[in-house]
């Protein structure tokens, strides 16, 4: 074979075994290419379905972190109601409704001196649906006097204005929304919507090839971003699933979901969801999302009752909140709402009449932005304490729940007004540096219990130190009626005649120590009644009592009204050494007021879920834990506290018919200032004084009492019916003997008594006996460590062992 064969032969195998690698490899490749193709496929489809799971989870369970929503009481409205013109305009104004001169529109009113023409919103309560409602209301003496529609043909016997909103618990992420529902909007927000953000939204499947190619081509020619082609379901997906990452890894994620979007819900379904996502503005930390809270955070209003101007500002924020923000860049917005306005007229979405009266209104943002932040955090703080007994804080935070509290706005705005106006006037009068005078109040209704209104501080809008829930302070004399209480619940032993020594007492604590408490003036009336020992808030009878009756008696008698914390049993509590917060008081004052029944203070009425479910209801439960009579018994002797004993400035500041129960509290080296006391209607405390436990030089009659008659001259409220049990007789005592009344002698008093215990006696005008010296109390052993300063036997001392000026 010749060499030239002997090459073209080797050539040749060359070529065939290139061949065949390149076909081998073609092959494998082929397979691996598949094999590529197939696990990609699979992946994908494995990729999809994670993102359809993750569409489906979120978008048909709990879409939203939802703010729960604190409601006052709502008003309600009938003819003979107690009701003030002014306060009804008050309320309105709190609910944003605006005055007009003829109201044709929902949250509109009209006021012609009493008589007013409403157009309310309605409102979903827990326990029905209001209509919304065209109404006349005529208000006169302080009461409803007509309510009628205001077509005048028809009567109104009932009917509920909507509760002002106080305050909301935020998600931690501090989102902040109102959900509506797609019915719940003007057609005009739909329709403009479409028009500006998505013309081809009822069209597509979630994502517009030919918009995406458009927005490309324009940003393309003008060298930067100035379309985008995203669909309004795109622009779901971004702001419900994803982040603001510009990668096209992100934009194939969120094509993808909005296909799935698509695929798996209903137009109706995605836009409802649009409207409740989209981010609108920003407040500090909370963000404001979905045109339900933007209408109410930019114009007062909620979203059905916006114009067509308003829309078409809230539409063109959709494209940049914060650069089109109304209250910091007015100007930019105007334009933006201006194109939005064309678009919408070039779409046919309005018309040109309207489009030309829109054009005209300015801007119309309210001035100042409605806080996220409670204008009651001191009651809202109440709230959550109630709260916390059924609900996690999760769940309080994120479930939306619509929580209906007894909250009354207009009490709560007068009372924190007359405590900033009281306290102040008291701290310049005293010559206390300015601002280190403090105080608390709470108001609550005698029947039910329910805590209509609660200020914890002078800085009423400050959500800081609650001095109404935390503050621990000696009540000083505020305990005494606890005593007197424990003590007529004894008819045999004890009644309001019964005649006590208010000289010197000396208590036994244990070996060779002794507490020896004086009265406030240090003075000695000699035998006084009972009923004078409460009036002039005596200390010394009130340790006879106390010690006679049983200190562990005592301690009882405060846990039954309500005291639920540990009370040591020593001696000292009988003039107040015992701390309670404002509200521990306020139970305690709560039960009296009621004839003996505890009903623990509440401040939440029902709970109610999103959906309109009432969750929880918060009945009214009570509990009799004294005699009914003795209760009638002490509320007529607290009554004369008011009358002639010691706030008896009462009698001379409000009406006669105003009666009152009360007791004043002052402690040691008079630091705290205290008075507690009830209507026919109303429970309130009110406590003064300085949070670096300084003296104020104010007793309980010169300072939490002026409060308290600030509030009684304007509170609306009903007179106390003393001791008005068929078991009681009433009798005209002597005040000096405590026997019946002899007209030739002495002076009488009108007093209550149990059947069957009132003097048979008649006073003979002759000196009384005089009372029998008391030997020394011996009080439990056990309490003798319990008095942590008192006084020996033989010590002559001004300040009389542990305590320097003893409560009145």
């Amino acid at each position: 074979m010749s060499q030239e064969v002997k090459q073209e032969s080797a050539l040749r195998r060359f070529f065939n075994g290139l061949w065949f690698a390149i076909t081998l490899f073609g092959r494998v490749f082929r397979i691996l290419l598949l094999v590529a193709l197939v696990l990609g496929l699979l992946l994908g489809i494995v990729y999809t379905l994670e993102l359809d799971d993750k569409v489906r989870e979120q978008f048909e369970g709990r879409r939203w972190e939802l703010p729960a929503r604190v409601f006052a009481r709502p008003l309600d409205l009938y003819e003979g109601q107690q009701l003030f013109a002014d306060h009804l305009e008050q309320e309105l104004k709190l609910l944003n409704y605006r005055s007009v001169d003829k109201p044709i529109e929902t949250g509109q009113y009209h006021r012609n001196g009493s008589k007013f023409v409403v157009n309310t919103r309605g409102f979903q309560f827990a326990d029905d649906k209001e209509p919304a409602r065209s109404i006349n209301v005529n208000v006169a003496s302080g009461k409803v006097s007509t309510l009628a529609y205001a077509d005048g043909k028809n009567p109104l016997d009932l009917m509920r204005l909507e509760p002002v909103l106080i305050g909301n618990f935020y998600p931690r992420q501090n989102e902040d929304r109102v959900l509506v529902r797609q019915q719940d909007v003007p057609p005009l927000l739909i329709s403009g919507l479409v028009a500006v953000e998505d013309k081809k939204f009822y069209e597509h499947q979630g994502v517009n090839p030919m918009a995406i190619g458009r927005a490309l081509v324009a940003n393309v020619k003008a060298g930067h971003t100035v379309q985008g082609g995203s669909t309004l379901t795109q622009q779901l997906v971004k702001n419900f699933y994803l982040t603001n990452e510009r990668s096209w890894h992100r934009k194939l994620k969120e094509a993808t979901m909005a296909f799935l979007l698509e695929m798996r819900y209903t137009k109706q379904d995605i836009m409802e969801a649009y409207l409740n996502e989209i981010h609108l503005g920003q407040d500090g930390d909370r963000a404001i999302h979905g045109f339900g809270l933007a209408a109410q955070f930019y114009f007062n209003r909620p979203v059905w009752e916006l114009k067509p101007d308003q829309i078409a500002l809230l539409i063109g924020l959709a494209k940049g909140a914060g650069y089109y923000d109304p209250r910091l860049h007015p100007d930019r917005a105007l334009t933006r709402r201006n194109l939005v306005l064309q678009v919408m007229l070039n779409e046919k979405a309005i018309t040109p009449a309207i489009y030309a009266d829109a054009l005209e209104q300015p801007l119309g943002v309210s001035e100042k932005k409605p806080s996220g932040n409670s204008p009651f955090p001191a009651y809202l703080d109440l709230v959550r304490q109630q709260l916390q007994r059924d609900y996690k804080e999760e769940d309080v935070r994120s479930q939306g729940l619509m929580i209906f509290t007894a909250m009354d706005p207009i009490v709560q705005l007068t009372a924190e007004t007359i405590l900033q106006n009281r306290v102040g006037r008291l701290e310049r009068a005293e010559r206390i540096p300015k601002g280190k005078l403090n105080g608390a109040l709470i108001i609550s209704s005698v029947q039910g219990g329910e805590v209509m209104a609660l200020v914890g501080s002078r800085d009423v809008r400050y959500a800081g130190y609650n001095r109404a829930l935390t503050a621990q302070r000696q009540i000083g004399s505020l305990v005494k009626p606890a005593i007197y209480l424990a003590a007529l619940g004894n008819p045999k032993k004890y009644n309001l005649a019964t005649r006590l020594s208010d000289g010197p007492v000396t208590v036994k604590l244990g070996a060779k120590k002794f507490w020896q408490p004086q009265n406030y003036d240090r003075s000695n009336m000699g035998a006084v009644t009972l009923l004078k020992a409460i009036t002039l808030s005596r200390n010394t009878p009130a340790v006879r009592v106390g010690v006679g009756v049983g200190l562990d008696n005592i301690v009882q008698t405060l846990h039954d009204l309500g005291i639920a914390g540990e009370i040591p049993a020593y001696p000292s509590i009988l003039l107040g050494a015992l701390e309670m917060a404002p509200i521990d008081v306020q139970q305690m004052y709560q039960t009296l007021a009621s004839g003996g029944s505890y009903s623990p203070l509440k401040a939440i009425r029902s709970v109610m879920n999103p959906r309109g479910q009432v969750l929880t209801r918060y009945p009214l439960t009570v509990k009799q834990v004294a005699s009914p009579e003795a209760a009638d018994l002490l509320a007529y002797a607290l009554h004369r506290v008011t009358v002639e004993g010691t706030a008896k400035e009462l009698a001379s500041t409000l009406p006669s018919w105003k009666k009152v129960a009360g007791k004043t509290g002052t402690t040691n080296d008079k630091k705290d200032s205290w008075f507690a006391g009830f209507s026919g209607q109303h429970v309130v405390t009110v406590w003064v004084g300085r949070d670096d436990n300084k003296p104020t030089n104010m007793t309980g009659g010169t300072g939490a009492l002026k409060v308290w008659s600030d509030l009684f001259k304007v509170l609306p409220t009903k007179p106390l019916q003393v001791a008005s049990s068929s078991r009681l007789v009433w009798v005209d005592v002597d005040q000096s003997t405590g026997l019946r009344f002899n007209p030739a002698c002495g002076k009488a008093i009108r007093t209550p008594f149990i059947k069957g215990t009132q003097p048979q006696q008649t006073s003979y005008c002759a000196p009384p006996k005089p009372v029998e010296p008391v030997a020394p109390a011996t009080a439990p052993a056990a309490a003798a460590p319990a008095a942590p300063a008192a006084a020996p036997a033989k010590q002559p001392s001004d300040r009389s062992g542990w305590i320097d000026d003893l409560m009145r």
